[in-house]
């Protein structure tokens, strides 16, 4: 099976261009908005204040004219030179309205030196109108207001009429630039989206890919794992199986011919002497005892009942064996009709309940212990319950591992397609096995 190689790099990559692509984007915007604001600043605004200036500039100018249209109405009882002062406030007030304009306007120096010029003749041309009419021309006065000033005021007002619709234009311009620049940064956040969204997309499919290979990979471990774990149970429960029938018939059957040997032995004719018979019979009782040993070696290694009977049968032998063993009082509960299951199956329950009721007399501290065997509809239910300290309360020692046992017993679960639970229960320790009874289940998973 191939290796996958890790996503690190590519993802690192991907991230490398999802980060390039903001800061690039961010740049982008920044300079839009740069631009945005320059055209407001320099142009919408600057021409916006232009043209109030240019305004006031003609304002003063219409003033003028009907200022000057009063002048030449003969109804008017006032002498010409009673409108000097007049004429002087409104040439201070457009004075500094011009001066002001000229430091905005953004119109061409011919233009803006034409409308300086105008402005300045006809300020030249009132000083000599009213100078005329100070000395008493009047009437001369009115013929240049009529032929001159009046003229030069249409002109300037002409003038100041252009540049207002140049500036009317210059913002229209500016309208149209800010609506483009607009335009444009949507059209990049759409395009920055949709990148956004492509990156985000085929990332997304890359792991989704790469998961599913790794998904793919751990499957077919598991099923090796399983696999390997059935093969490793079954050569252990072969090599018990062997070993429980070799000490059972080989180193049994020389102990007992042994014990034979050493029973004819006492009774020799003539007597032995009492010291001689009472080292024979220490002997006998050792090689007794260690008769005994081997098959309750032998048993534990592999019931020859399992291969007999069933279940139920070998629990018969092997918890009073264990009672007798541990000094652990044993209360065997079963519920249910007996229902036939596999060897292997079988084998595997015997196994779980070796394993749960040596960690009662190994660790639990507990002096009673419950095993109930449930057998339901499509399932058989083993549990074992002891009154210790409980799976929380066992800290193993130096040296002393913890959790091997209850790893093996979670491998055979797994095997018989089952569900183990280690519980804590009313201070003590609760082991409970749920099997199914499916024939063909139970063997798949064995």
């Amino acid at each position: 099976m191939a290796v996958t190689r890790s996503p690190t790099v590519r993802l690192l990559a991907g991230l490398a261009i999802t980060l390039s692509t903001v800061a690039v984007y961010s740049g982008y915007n920044l300079w839009q908005l740069h631009g945005l604001r320059r055209v407001q600043t320099e142009t919408i605004d600057r021409d916006r204040t232009d043209s109030l200036l240019l305004l006031r500039v003609q304002n003063n100018l219409n003033s003028l004219a009907l200022t000057m249209r009063d002048m030449l109405d003969a109804t008017e009882p006032y002498k010409l030179s009673a409108w000097k002062s007049q004429f002087k406030r409104m040439q201070n007030d457009l004075t500094d309205a011009l001066a002001r304009e000229e430091t905005l306007s953004r119109a061409n120096p011919d233009q803006r030196r034409y409308l300086t010029t105008f402005a300045t003749q006809f300020w030249d041309a009132v000083d000599r109108i009213f100078a005329m009419a100070e000395n008493g021309q009047d009437q001369e006065a009115r013929t240049q207001i009529r032929l001159s000033l009046q003229a030069r005021q249409e002109a300037l007002s002409t003038a100041v009429a252009r540049l207002l619709v140049q500036n009317n234009e210059s913002e229209e311009q500016a309208a149209a630039q800010t609506r483009e620049i607009y335009a444009r940064a949507e059209r990049t956040a759409y395009l920055f989206l949709a990148a956004m969204m492509v990156l985000v997309a085929a990332t997304g499919l890359y792991l989704v890919h790469w998961n599913r290979g790794m998904f793919a990979q751990v499957a077919t471990l598991s099923e090796r794992r399983s696999e390997l774990a059935r093969q490793l149970i079954s050569t252990q429960e072969n090599a018990f199986r062997h070993i429980s029938r070799e000490l059972h018939d080989e180193f049994g059957q020389i102990l007992t011919a042994i014990g034979a040997m050493l029973n004819r032995a006492a009774r020799t004719n003539p007597p032995l002497a009492p010291g001689v018979r009472a080292d024979l019979e220490e002997v006998r009782e050792i090689v007794q005892s260690t008769l005994d040993k081997v098959r309750a070696l032998s048993k534990a290694l592999h019931s020859v009942v399992l291969d007999d009977d069933d279940l139920e049968g070998a629990l018969n032998v092997y918890l009073p064996g264990f009672e007798r063993r541990t000094g652990v009082e044993v209360r065997y509960e079963k519920d249910g009709v007996s229902q036939q299951m596999e060897p292997e199956v079988a084998v595997h329950l015997y196994r779980i309940l070796q394993e749960a009721l040596n960690n009662v007399a190994l660790h639990s501290k507990s002096q009673h212990v419950t095993v109930r065997l449930r057998f339901h509809e499509n399932t058989v239910v083993l549990e074992v319950q002891d009154a210790g300290i409980g799976f929380h309360g066992f800290k193993p020692s130096r040296g002393q591992s913890r959790g091997m046992g209850l790893t093996s017993m979670r491998e055979r679960a797994e095997l018989l397609k089952g569900r183990i639970e280690f519980l804590e229960n009313g201070g003590g320790a609760l082991v409970r096995l749920t099997v199914p009874l499916d024939p063909e289940e139970a063997h798949a998973g064995a």
